[in-house]
């Protein structure tokens, strides 16, 4: 079972740890692709305010895919009514700017239209290396073990960035939790 543990000063995001992990490295084999930023307007703010990078977004394996067995623990960690699953890979010089997510896929094939009743929990799936970095409202973040997580509610701002030299992995996690489940 994870702990969760309030941030005392982003009270949007919640910070905890997966005390015994069960992966190893399945996920630096998956048949990872990359997509565009599904977001325009924070694309074109990024352009004025100077991001030059032909994109903005690491690679994914997601739930439009077949989905790993070792999945299914997360499913028991984050027991929520709503799953869905992706894996990242940020490849060094991938710089995703501060933007809030908008779940468009999500609330689509759920019929959510209040992106307030959405969470977002991102697993790092290994330990911190140089030039790694999270920013969760407006909070930096690094120095993260293996099985660390981090978590919010809907369109808290958020930024990524890898200008490290070694791939960056995460599981990132959508969904609406139960009541009384370990996110609510």
């Amino acid at each position: 079972m994870a702990t969760a543990v309030p941030d005392t000063q982003a009270e949007q995001v919640i910070h905890g740890r997966i005390p015994a992990v069960w992966w190893t490295h399945e996920h630096r084999d998956l048949s990872y692709t990359n997509e565009e930023f599904n977001d325009r307007l924070s694309v074109s703010l990024w352009r004025a305010a100077g991001f030059t990078q032909l994109k903005f977004t690491g690679d994914m394996y997601d739930m439009r895919r077949q989905e790993p067995v070792w999945v299914t623990p997360f499913r028991k960690i984050f027991d929520w009514d709503l799953f869905s699953w992706s894996f990242y890979r940020m490849g060094p010089g991938t710089v995703l700017p501060n933007h809030g997510d908008t779940y468009a896929r999500f609330c689509g094939i759920h019929g959510i239209t209040d992106i307030q009743r959405v969470y977002r929990a991102v697993v790092f799936l290994e330990p911190w290396a140089g030039g790694h970095y999270a920013e969760y409202d407006g909070q930096p973040l690094v120095q993260w073990q293996r099985g660390d997580w981090v978590a919010w509610r809907g369109d808290t701002l958020h930024a990524a960035a890898n200008v490290g030299f070694t791939d960056r992995y995460t599981l990132q996690i959508t969904g609406v939790p139960r009541a009384n489940s370990l996110i609510q």
